[in-house]
């Protein structure tokens, strides 16, 4: 989940890029695309890729 969310920041970036869009400093095309990294590195690191049950199968 958050590995979409990070090809979504990356896409934003990008488009702020190539159309040279000004904004202000906390939306510049930098500044998302940390905001990617950010939520790709958590998804690397298994935060929030899965949900599991209480329960542990035993065989």
């Amino acid at each position: 989940m958050l590995a979409i969310a990070a090809a979504a920041f990356f896409f934003i970036a990008f488009l702020i890029n190539a159309a040279e869009i000004a904004t202000d400093e906390v939306f510049s095309s930098g500044n998302v695309m940390l905001l990617g990294l950010a939520l790709l590195a958590l998804h690397v690191a298994g935060i929030g890729t899965a949900w599991r049950s209480g329960r542990a199968r035993r065989r």
